[in-house]
């Protein structure tokens, strides 16, 4: 995935305008829009801006996978894990916990 797809995506999932982030980040719209064409690239100073502004990693915005992890599913628990409140993030844990239960439950039947 391109990174213009991802910051896409990020602003669909987080319900923000392209001008809303312009604003937020001191950048001009169309900077923003020519990223999201593809017909500019943001430099390392600007991907960490956006790491930043959306509680994402650089390789998560350069749809880098590395040896480390074969999927981005992390990356995209951390994501959703940081946009919750307090209160949401540790139901979230719970749940996992749960989860992981569950499965050890399973593989032992």
């Amino acid at each position: 995935m391109e990174f213009g797809e991802v910051l896409r995506r990020l602003l669909e999932d987080n319900d923000i305008t392209q001008r809303q982030l312009a604003t937020d980040l001191n950048m001009g719209a169309t900077t923003i829009g020519n990223y999201i064409r593809g017909i500019r690239q943001p430099d390392f100073d600007t991907l960490k801006l956006f790491a930043d502004y959306f509680n994402v990693t650089t390789d998560y915005l350069l749809d880098y996978q590395s040896g480390i992890t074969k999927e981005h599913g992390e990356d995209e628990l951390l994501r959703i894990y940081r946009s919750l409140p307090p209160d949401k993030r540790q139901l979230l844990i719970e749940e996992g916990k749960l989860l992981v239960r569950f499965n050890i439950k399973a593989m032992q039947k």
